[in-house]
């Protein structure tokens, strides 16, 4: 997990390069054309009905990438669920196979991969996901902070162009949220000390972090953390509930 995290990071920092440029017709690289102007243009169009309401629309766009990005997120999650499920089997692998020589290791491997198998699990199915909906994350991003007309307006109580002080907070709140949901339908994560750990540091680490840095961007962009983190809340516990349903049945039979 935090090998994802990194991952993303270096993903997301290596999308910064242009960050400073503005968005226009005339920005040119397949990832200005294809995926941030789009977004950026998208944004406006949405803004002018509803008289350049320019946080609105940014709500609107992000609701709808969700949406777009959502079976993703399903596929992401049940995987997750698969590869917990199958863990009590894997740590009695190990166990039984706990010398360190090529042959009980090769064995290990063997044994391993047929317990997958059998299972249909997939461990690459969580991570691919998560690279697929990267690009789509960054050029958001670069979409809100590259469209200048966004900058002039304001929406509540905050300037859209400005760091607001309050939006953060509710960012990292959320995003706490998120990560504690997901560590409390985690049975791996209380089966597995090394992997809990890695979660709890990350239901700390992850919220201040994005709090932090949300104090020194523009006030658009936390607004669309605050908006994507709130649809991943209620997306989590839509998903998660008929699953949890659907285990404490078969706990019952």
């Amino acid at each position: 997990m935090l090998l994802l995290v990194m991952i993303g990071l270096v993903v997301f920092l290596s999308g910064c390069m242009e960050v400073d440029q503005p968005i226009t017709p005339e920005s040119e690289g397949i990832w200005n054309e294809i995926f941030v102007y789009p977004l950026s243009w998208v944004i406006i169009k949405i803004a002018e009905i509803f008289n350049n309401s320019y946080g609105l629309s940014i709500i609107i766009v992000t609701i709808f990438v969700r949406l777009v990005i959502m079976p993703l997120n399903i596929k992401q999650i049940k995987s997750s669920r698969a590869m917990q499920e199958v863990q009590p089997k894997l740590q009695e692998l190990q166990k039984k196979y706990s010398s360190k020589d090529a042959n009980t290791q090769q064995k290990l491997q063997q044994e391993t991969m047929k317990v997958m198998q059998e299972n249909n699990v997939n461990p690459l199915a969580g991570c691919l996901p998560i690279f697929v909906q990267m690009p789509i994350f960054i050029a958001m991003y670069h979409a809100i902070v590259r469209t200048e007309e966004i900058s002039n307006y304001s929406f509540l109580w905050f300037q859209l162009g400005e760091p607001d002080y309050i939006l953060p907070i509710l960012t990292a709140g959320f995003t706490f949220l998120q990560q504690k949901l997901m560590m409390s339908t985690s049975s791996s994560a209380n089966a597995n000390p090394q992997i809990a750990m890695q979660m709890k540091m990350m239901l700390y680490i992850m919220p201040i972090m994005i709090g932090v840095m949300a104090f020194f961007f523009p006030a658009a962009l936390a607004l669309y953390w605050v908006t994507g983190n709130i649809f991943m809340v209620v997306q989590t516990l839509l998903i998660n509930k008929p699953m949890m349903a659907k285990d404490n049945g078969g706990a019952k039979k």
